[in-house]
């Protein structure tokens, strides 16, 4: 079999935080992740200066994703073979490049 295929990324919003798409880009790009797809944005009171990923619970089929920047929010749902443990490592690496 050949190289495994590369994750999606679907558009589905006009507008995400700044800085957000390329880290989702190479997030996809990881083995084990099928599709990314950002969400609602929303503000919130607290202050977030760096850009934050959490994983906040799991969905059918992957996990439901928290970014933070500023007082922005953002869903992003990221469907995944991986365990949560491995996604953790696998944004920690997307967000380190």
């Amino acid at each position: 079999m050949g190289k495994p295929t590369d994750g999606r990324l679907v558009w589905n919003h006009s507008t995400h935080i700044p800085g957000l798409i390329p880290i989702l880009e190479r997030l996809c790009q990881q083995d084990g992740i099928q599709t990314v797809t950002p969400g609602v944005i929303g503000r919130v009171r607290g202050h977030a200066p760096k850009m934050q990923l959490r994983i906040s619970v799991p969905i059918r089929g992957g996990y439901k994703v928290i970014a933070r920047q500023g007082k922005t929010v953002q869903e992003v749902f990221i469907l995944t073979i991986l365990e949560q443990e491995q996604l953790l490592d696998a944004i920690a690496i997307a967000m380190r490049i």
